[in-house]
């Protein structure tokens, strides 16, 4: 029976991450409620997995690497890359490189969200489709995480399997032999051939022809008689679909003017409005058209236009730009929305954000940082504002050196070498309190402590090894590496659908159980498990960097497989000598 209830609920939980109508993160704490309710796993352990080390080390490694971000590391890494030429195949031969070693050490989408912006300039400034960079670039992030202990989720949980059943964990580079092989292949493929393979979507050149916003900027002009006279402008936009960027009061600009200010006659209104919407503006409050406006009229030394892309885990997903209330709550007025590199031309108060859509923003230019933070989007233009802030170089890349060292070699465990890092960061000025828990991404964190006892519960059930009896059944009547291979792309298979830190939760105890079944080391399995988790290439719900380039690539969701079905094809290919060798069975 319950192992009926542990299949049903991953069967349950599967079709959720699948269908993505609910955040990973929930179905994750569904599962774990069900199983628990249930009595599969004692109540008073349901959330023991919130305070496992697999869960503090991911916690960890993602504070230090806002310390390694502020200290402007990656900026230092990559300066270089703004010199790579006109050639795609060059670009991403200088891009990858940098991608893949910032992800070995650092949260791989922060690398990834660091590297965007430069990704995008190199592309606009040289004429190249921004698609052709863009999935190397994310696909090289994954690469990276496998080259070390903390670099992706998924290695981190595995050493926590690995020491449960042997009571050693994997060590900080006992990834590297392998990961670090795959990682060359990987990118040699990329910079060869990958990008090749990739769509080349006709994306614009720049941000002004990407929004054409002088195509949909008006300026009308107040009359006497216009019912707006001595009216606040928030006073008018709620039953009409237009956003007040900028007006003109005596020939003076005012830039982003508060939705409190007083309307005047011969006021000249700077409207950013569609067809429909600018002609019964102007019917219904008596206004003049005077004719388009220009972008420069939006933008001053303190108020900025930036585009910003929408993540996997903001809090504005699946919400309207009226249920947020951008202009009143969070001072900010949304010009425009860009969808896989095509304007949305929908009406923008009632358009629902997605993961991926790339908006143009209009803030006053010392409040972006904090209006980006809270809305869950990262910028794409360098130019309005820099992420990295250069100070402490020194000391910051000491303290993550020592934590790694102190991890490597086994004086500390990982999870306190690493939180030792990332406290002293905080304490040292170099991370502020709120930067840290902003750094955190909680619903990982979330998923892996509520995943972690849905696993045990698949062990403790017996589902694990009833899967395991299937797969001996294969196995034993082939040499052991057809079931390393058959773990190694169920796993990668597993993760092209759900969050690749739940595949390596759930596969990993059937791995051990099928290493324990054939009488062969588990090393192998495990680290074939660790793998396939961080090889999500096929499709752009895998992994959170895959959704992250969809937007400004101007991806469709299958073309992710005419790069990632070669690709993965070259991994197990690369990956089962290489487990041989180094991990032998």
């Amino acid at each position: 029976m319950e192992q009926l209830i542990v299949f049903g609920t991953l069967i349950g939980a599967l079709a959720l991450f699948i269908h993505g109508r609910l955040r990973y993160d929930v179905v994750a704490m569904l599962a774990l409620l069900v199983v628990t309710i249930t009595g599969v796993i004692p109540q008073d352990e349901a959330f023991a997995g919130f305070g496992h080390p697999a869960v503090i080390t991911v916690a960890g490694v993602l504070v230090a690497s806002r310390g390694l971000v502020n200290a402007g590391v990656v900026v230092v890494i990559s300066r270089w890359i703004a010199r790579a030429g006109n050639s795609p195949m060059m670009q991403v031969i200088a891009l990858t490189p940098v991608v893949v070693v910032s992800s070995a050490f650092m949260n791989n989408v922060g690398a990834l969200a660091l590297l965007m912006p430069t990704t995008i300039r190199i592309a606009r400034r040289s004429g190249t489709s921004p698609s052709l960079l863009l999935m190397p670039l994310a696909f090289g992030s994954l690469l990276g995480g496998l080259i070390t202990l903390i670099g992706t989720p998924p290695n981190i949980i595995i050493a926590s399997f690995r020491e449960s059943a042997t009571g050693e964990p994997f060590r900080m580079f006992d990834f590297t032999p392998v990961g670090l092989g795959i990682a060359l292949a990987g990118s040699v493929f990329l910079a060869l051939i990958g990008w090749r393979l990739v769509p080349q979507r006709q994306s614009k050149g720049s941000r002004e022809e990407l929004f054409d916003i002088e195509a949909y900027t008006t300026e009308v002009h107040v009359s006497d008689a216009s019912p707006l006279v001595g009216k606040r402008l928030n006073e008018f936009k709620n039953d009409i679909d237009i956003v007040v960027s900028a007006l003109l009061r005596n020939k003076q600009p005012i830039p982003f003017p508060s939705p409190y200010e007083i309307i005047r006659a011969d006021d000249i209104l700077i409207v950013e409005a569609g067809p429909v919407e600018l002609s019964e503006l102007i019917d219904t409050y008596k206004l003049d058209l005077v004719g388009r406006a220009s972008e420069e009229q939006l933008e001053t030394s303190e108020v900025s236009i930036v585009e910003a892309i929408v993540t996997p885990q903001s809090q504005i997903i699946n919400r309207t730009p009226r249920s947020l209330n951008l202009r009143q709550r969070y001072r900010v007025n949304l010009l425009a929305v860009s969808r896989k590199g095509e304007r949305v031309k929908a009406r923008l108060s009632k358009t629902r954000f997605q993961a991926g859509d790339v908006l143009l923003l209009q803030a006053y230019s010392d409040a972006l940082p904090d209006v980006l933070a809270a809305l869950g989007c990262l910028p794409l233009a360098e130019r309005a504002i820099k992420l990295a802030k250069p100070r402490r170089l020194a000391m910051t890349v000491a303290l993550f050196a020592g934590a790694l060292i102190l991890a490597a070699t086994g004086v500390l465990p990982i999870a306190v070498a690493i939180v030792s890092a990332a406290v002293a960061m905080i304490l040292l000025g170099i991370i502020s309190l709120k930067e840290a828990y902003d750094s955190i991404d909680w619903p990982v964190i979330v998923l892996l402590g509520a995943m972690i006892p849905v696993g045990s519960a698949l062990e403790l059930s017996g589902g694990a090894q009833t899967i395991t009896d299937g797969l001996l059944a294969v196995g034993r009547q082939a040499p052991p590496v057809v079931a390393l291979a058959i773990i190694l792309i169920g796993t990668m298979t597993l993760s092209d659908l759900i969050n690749n830190a739940a595949a390596a939760v759930l596969v990993a105890p059937i791995a051990l159980h099928v290493a324990e079944g054939l009488g062969v080391s588990s090393d192998p399995f495990l680290m074939a498990v660790a793998i396939g988790a961080s090889c999500a290439f096929l499709t752009p719900i895998g992994h959170q960097s895959n959704t992250l380039v969809m937007g400004p690539g101007g991806y469709h969701f299958g073309d992710y497989w005419r790069v990632g079905l070669p690709l993965e094809i070259l991994i197990v290919a690369v990956a089962l000598p290489l487990l041989l060798i180094f991990w032998p069975l």
